[in-house]
């Protein structure tokens, strides 16, 4: 079986139709959290996700969104927040999102002990596991853990207009990691439509300059 795994689409809905246009040859999905927050899609990308035959994981943006509060104190992420939460109304929808889901040997979760986990990171952690959650991709494995990062679909953080994530074939063990490009512009036109902060709209353009 054929399993699109995916994370961090947040509410980049451009990017998650490109990537579902792109992998047609899938038998089932596994979403790894955080579809919300930052795009102007979460709403549709909630609805995206829900037509699919899919596990849906939580991640931490599920989490500000059913409580109506972000928790941290990053100024960026809480002026997308602003904006984004308030148009928001499928909190029942991602309610329901599960916190781990087991398939073979390996773990599905939106990350490991809530952290952080780039390329070069250390891993204190025994056992095999798919996350996202750090918007880096990456495929590390040891004597005593497999860990792989399917990266972000919506908001890549070393390449803004590249789409990642992975195609896991449950009977041969084999996941391959992909990378998909797309046109940022729709995205960026909509949020200056909907006036999002200078300082959200200057994020992703600024990704782009320093490429």
């Amino acid at each position: 079986m054929r399993i699109l795994i995916f994370s961090d689409i947040h509410g980049n809905l451009p990017a998650f139709e490109k990537m579902l246009q792109t992998e047609t040859n899938i038998d089932s999905y596994i979403s790894l959290g955080d579809v919300v927050n930052y795009g102007p899609w979460s709403n549709e990308c909630v609805d995206l996700l829900e037509s699919l035959e899919a596990v849906r994981l939580k991640g931490n943006h599920e989490e500000s969104f059913i409580n109506g509060l972000y928790p941290g104190k990053n100024t960026l992420v809480q002026s997308f927040f602003d904006l984004c939460y308030p148009s928001f109304n499928r909190q029942n929808e991602i309610a329901n999102y599960i916190d781990q889901y087991d398939l073979g040997s390996f773990r599905f979760q939106h990350t490991i002990n809530e952290t952080y986990i780039f390329p070069d990171s250390v891993i204190e952690t025994i056992g095999n596991y798919f996350i996202g959650h750090s918007h880096h991709q990456f495929d590390r494995q040891t004597s005593s853990y497999h860990v792989i990062n399917v990266g972000s679909v919506g908001q890549n953080r070393k390449d803004i207009d590249i789409i990642n994530f992975g195609v896991y074939d449950s009977e041969t063990g084999q996941t391959i990691l992909k990378s998909v490009h797309y046109k940022l512009n729709f995205l960026i036109d909509k949020m200056k439509v909907l006036n999002y902060p200078a300082i959200c709209v200057d994020y992703y353009l600024k990704k782009l300059k320093v490429q």
